[in-house]
């Protein structure tokens, strides 16, 4: 069956009846923002065409990293624009429903869960606190003017060649554990501030492309009248860790603390997740 002119509607979270986003908001595709409710809950969502969102187009488009990339954020511009006036539960990245009925079925079956978790988001938001060590002690000793290592450490000064390399590897590996520790530390402190915490997996540089070890990647649950207390803390944190750089981001929505439902079971849904 073709899809030309069809549309999909594109759900970016989840929020309580009589919320609306912002006039002229636009979300993915450029679409404007509007709002689908059912009971006490309203979906966010946008008319998407159904030619980039049914599902074998949308499999092509998840390895389309440009794609991928200007999707994630137009669908977080959304969640954030709208997280700075009310309570919003953040859904997946290419949440999609067939139609409003679609939107409004999944609000009635999941309405106790959305509403329970507004009730414990409201009036609080994310925010990240990622540390990094830098590796000082990455280049190796000095081979002696005069040969290769190997040939260093076949000859008589070869043997201190050999202790100063241990003796490297040796402080290397002191350096990491003290920055473990350290880090360890802070997000023990901040999991007593927040009200909850989540801690993500690291980042790789390689593909973060911020320099230093990622040994901290961590989400905080704050009250918004908190904020400038949470943010002192992070400061003295960094303070007293040396050797750590400390970088506190945010706010956000909630979206490490929302857990949203498990796709809906019902017919006329596609996409990565459904609401």
């Amino acid at each position: 069956m073709s899809t030309h002119g069809a549309e999909l509607m594109y759900t970016y979270a989840v929020a309580r009846a009589g919320c609306r986003p912002p006039d002229g908001l636009l979300g993915v595709a450029d679409a404007p923002v509007e709002t689908v409710t059912e009971g006490a809950l309203a979906a966010l969502v946008s008319r998407v065409p159904a030619a980039d969102f049914e599902e074998e187009a949308l499999r092509a488009h998840l390895e389309d990293m440009a794609w991928l990339e200007r999707t994630a954020r137009a669908h977080r511009s959304v969640v954030d624009t709208a997280a700075a006036e009310f309570c919003v539960l953040p859904l997946r990245l290419v949440t999609v429903h067939r139609d409003t009925r679609g939107v409004r079925q999944v609000l009635a079956q999941r309405a106790e869960e959305f509403l329970s978790a507004l009730v414990s988001l409201d009036g609080r938001m994310e925010w990240g606190v990622k540390a990094y060590v830098e590796d000082a002690g990455a280049a190796k000793p000095a081979v002696p003017a005069g040969g290769s290592e190997r040939e260093t450490a076949a000859g008589g000064s070869g043997r201190d060649f050999l202790r100063r390399r241990l003796a490297h590897r040796q402080a290397q590996e002191q350096n990491q554990r003290r920055a473990d520790e350290l880090a360890r530390a802070a997000h023990e402190a901040l999991d007593k501030f927040a009200e909850r915490s989540r801690l993500h997996r690291p980042q790789d540089a390689r593909l973060s492309g911020v320099s230093g070890r990622n040994v901290l990647n961590g989400a905080y649950l704050i009250p918004r009248e908190q904020a400038g207390v949470f943010a002192g803390l992070v400061g003295e944190l960094a303070d007293r860790s040396p050797g750590l750089r400390i970088e506190l981001t945010g706010p956000w929505a909630p979206y490490s603390f929302a857990q949203p439902p498990q796709p809906s079971e019902a017919g006329g849904d596609t996409g990565t997740g459904a609401v």
